[in-house]
């Protein structure tokens, strides 16, 4: 089931899904991931191999959050906060 790779586009759907509604970037990431994956198993890149499938997943599941994560986790509205006293 998990080498086709409209399972693997429908997995990055729902997890798209989620990330609208618990937002945060944690599922934005595997979204990515997943549909990336899915392409490659749809163009013949990966066979029928899970592992490699899973490697993929968790490559490109990392890359995706980490640049989302730069693009879009900074507030540059947010004031500083000190946490410490400069006498301490």
């Amino acid at each position: 089931m998990w080498t086709e790779w409209w399972v693997w586009v429908v997995a990055g759907l729902v997890l798209a899904i989620l990330e609208v509604i618990l937002p945060g970037y944690v599922f934005a990431g595997f979204a990515v991931g997943a549909v990336l994956t899915g392409g490659l198993t749809w163009l013949g890149f990966l066979g029928s191999s899970l592992p490699a499938a899973l490697v993929v997943f968790a490559v490109f599941s990392l890359a995706g959050w980490a640049i989302m994560r730069a693009l879009f986790g900074k507030n540059l509205g947010e004031v500083k906060r000190w946490d410490k006293d400069i006498n301490e």
